[in-house]
């Protein structure tokens, strides 16, 4: 057996149990086990056992105690990939979800995306504090879905640097708005508020100023780089005989999306192998030189709302100030027990995935899920993999 890959099938009571690792046998450590990890939120680093069975077995518990269908997991230690796990069901018919089933990336896909934009600075492409009047060949407002801008100036402000730090102003998704329409709520670059229509004109410049196919410089770039065979911006049929619907927090299933245009916000699918790959590689900076890879998780733009969602809440936390809870290019970065620390999520009704990485131990823990209800259960899952980490959970989920 590959000593990296496990693979649990469901964790509901008549489930079938290990298609690789049976996991049984440690039921009773794991009651113990999971009582003395969880209870422990405030043990250093160096304490974490990162021993599979353990992991193994706290997942599985913890699944149980939220009723989540489907979960995957894959732990990086010094930029390595040390065990890739996946445990419970792929869909409603009960088929085990395994380290290659096929997973929504969600909004993993926008820091994998500002992988590539670094890429294109560090080779001298692209300059991130540019405006985009100077990089596109004609006025955004002219562009067919950015007809909303006419008459509003302070298009011309926006950098790959403010889009790519979600503090362009806009919603996150016009059709949130209650007309429908593009709008700018404050001045670019003056606030963060989470937002994928950065990320649709982030991408629109690479397409229009660089004429590059996206999709295809994220196969080529990122996929093809970190080995990512099961990985696309666009859906593949071959996907399909081994694909994650997903589970709503009711427990209903939802059938995965065949996505067939390449979305920098939010288009790709995966799986959990491949997601280590990616993951380790962005950690350790490969392909990238020693400044742009620095500059992803430099805190950019100072987070002081009380949660990210909903994304133009005037709240503040004096919390998130003492953290130094931040904006970085892609991701959200802070300081924690254990030093500097970034994570990104990624989320839709009845998907829940994060990603959180101790940037001095190159640590990590990426988490994929094909049931949203998984989102209860990271807090624990992070402390028992990565110790005590000081993430604002509540922000992330609130």
């Amino acid at each position: 057996m590959d000593p990296l890959h496990t693979v649990v099938t469901s964790p509901a009571e008549n489930s079938r149990v290990s298609v690789r690792f049976a996991i049984l046998p440690v039921l009773v450590l794991t009651l113990a086990i999971t009582l003395v990890i969880i209870g422990c939120v405030k043990r250093p680093a160096a304490d974490v056992l990162l021993d599979s069975h353990m992991i193994d077995s706290v997942a599985y518990t913890l699944m149980k105690r939220e009723h989540v269908q489907g979960l995957a997991l894959a732990v990086i230690n010094n930029g390595e990939v040390v065990h890739v796990a996946a445990y419970g069901v792929r869909n409603a018919a009960g088929e085990p979800l395994t380290t290659q089933t096929i997973m929504y990336g969600a909004s993993l896909t926008k820091t994998t995306f500002t992988y590539l934009v670094m890429e294109l600075v560090d080779e001298g492409k692209l300059d991130l504090d540019t405006s985009i009047a100077d990089l596109l060949p004609r006025p955004l407002p002219e562009y067919d879905d950015y007809h909303d801008l006419s008459g509003d100036p302070r298009w011309k402000a926006l950098t790959m640097r403010i889009l790519l730090t979600h503090t362009s102003g806009f919603a996150n998704f016009r059709w949130l708005e209650d007309d429908g329409k593009l709008r700018f709520h404050h001045d670019p670059g003056t606030r963060y508020g989470y937002s994928g229509e950065g990320f649709y004109i982030a991408q629109l410049v690479l397409e229009q100023a660089l004429r590059l196919d996206v999709g295809r410089e994220m196969q080529a770039r990122i996929f093809d780089r970190f080995g990512m065979t099961r990985t696309s911006m666009q859906w593949r049929p071959d996907f399909l005989s081994n694909l994650a619907d997903g589970f709503r927090e009711d427990g209903s299933p939802e059938p995965h999306d065949e996505r067939s245009s390449v979305s920098a916000a939010g288009s790709m699918d995966t799986d959990i192998a491949d997601q280590a790959k990616l993951w380790a590689g962005i950690v350790r900076g490969d392909g990238l030189s020693r400044t742009a890879r620095a500059e992803m998780v430099r805190p950019q733009m100072p987070i002081t709302s009380a949660h990210q969602f909903p994304t133009l809440a005037p709240d503040t936390d004096s919390a998130h100030t003492a953290i130094e809870l931040a904006a970085g290019l892609g991701l959200v970065t802070f300081q924690g027990p254990q030093g500097e620390i970034w994570f990104k999520g990624g989320h839709n009704d009845w998907t829940g995935n994060m990603v959180v990485c101790v940037e001095r131990e190159q640590r990590c823990l990426v988490l994929l899920s094909n049931d949203v209800r998984a989102e209860r259960l990271y807090p624990d899952l992070v402390r028992t993999v990565l110790g005590e980490t000081g993430l604002p959970w509540k922000w992330e989920y609130h």
